[in-house]
C-alpha cells in the first residue's frame, strides 16, 4: 500500500480512488520502497462503508470513504501525541496560528483576512482539521488532507503536507468590535474538546486529555472576538506577535 507523510509520520493508506486518493497525492512519501515501516495503517473495508451510508443515506461511497479514513486516521494519531483541532491554520513567517470555532462562525474568512495583509508571508497552512501535535517536547501545527464534512481541508479545500510550529491558539467568535484576551482554562477545555474527536474508547479519552494539557502548557490560548475588517487581523496577529516575542 502507499506510503505518505502525514504530521510527521509514516501512513501506509489503502488506495480507494475518488476525493480521498487525489487529496492525498501531495502527501506520497518519496521513498515508496517494500518494507517501509509505517507508524499508522489505515485500511477502510466496504463492510464499513455500507454500515455508515445505512445509517447516512445522504452521503455517498465516496464522502464516506474520506471521512472514515480520516477518523482512523485522527483516532490513531492520538498514539503520537497528536489531536485534530477543528480551527482554520495559517502560517505567517514560520509560525503557525490556529483560529478555532464552530462552523460558519468565521475562521476561514478571518485567516482570507490574514492572507490579504501578508501577502506572501503567509500561506494557509490546513483550512479545517489540522493536527496538532507534540513533538520533542514543542507543540507543531500539522497539514493533512483532510476536509470538512468528508482528506482533511475545509471551506477552501487548502492544505500543505508541512509540519510547523504552533504560535498560538484562538477561540474565535463574531463581534462589532475587535478585541483579544487570553482565554479562560474551563472554557478553553471545553472549546479544545468540542472541536476535536471525542467517539473514544477510555484509554484514548484519557490520552486526548493528556494531550489537551501539553498543548495548554506549552502554546498560548486566546478568546478573539472580531468583525471582517483589517483592524481585526491587527487586533489579533499584534497580540499573539508579542506573545511569541516575549517567550
Amino acid at each position: 500500500m502507499p506510503i505518505y507523510d502525514i504530521a510527521g509520520l509514516k501512513v501506509e493508506m489503502a488506495p480507494h480512488g475518488g476525493r480521498t486518493d487525489k487529496q492525498a497525492v501531495p502527501y506520497l512519501a518519496a521513498d515508496q520502497s517494500e518494507g517501509q515501516h509505517a507508524d499508522i495503517r489505515i485500511n477502510v473495508d466496504d463492510k464499513r462503508v455500507e454500515e455508515a451510508m445505512r445509517e447516512h443515506p445522504e452521503l455517498n461511497q465516496d464522502d464516506w470513504k474520506y471521512m472514515l479514513t480520516g477518523s482512523d486516521f485522527y483516532t490513531s494519531v492520538l498514539k503520537f501525541d497528536g489531536i485534530l483541532l477543528h480551527s482554520s491554520c495559517i502560517v505567517v513567517d514560520g509560525v503557525a496560528y490556529a483560529f478555532s470555532a464552530d462552523s460558519g462562525t468565521g475562521k476561514s474568512t478571518h485567516t482570507q483576512l490574514w492572507l490579504k495583509r501578508f501577502g506572501d508571508r503567509a500561506h494557509i497552512l490546513n483550512d479545517d482539521k489540522p493536527c496538532i501535535r507534540k513533538i520533542d517536547g514543542k507543540i507543531y501545527a500539522c497539514g493533512t488532507q483532510m476536509e470538512q464534512a468528508a482528506l482533511w481541508s475545509g471551506r477552501y479545500d487548502y492544505s500543505t503536507p508541512e509540519v510547523v510550529p504552533l504560535g498560538g491558539i484562538c477561540f474565535l467568535e463574531r463581534s462589532k468590535t475587535n478585541f483579544i484576551k487570553k482565554a479562560d482554562t474551563k472554557k478553553a477545555v471545553y472549546n479544545i474538546f468540542s472541536q476535536t474527536v471525542r467517539r473514544l474508547g477510555a484509554k484514548d479519552m484519557e490520552k486526548l486529555f493528556d494531550v489537551i494539557e501539553d498543548i495548554f502548557e506549552l502554546v498560548p490560548l486566546y478568546e478573539l472576538g472580531c468583525d471582517i475588517s483589517d483592524e481585526a487581523v491587527d487586533t489579533s496577529y499584534n497580540a499573539m506577535k508579542k506573545d511569541i516575542s516575549e517567550l
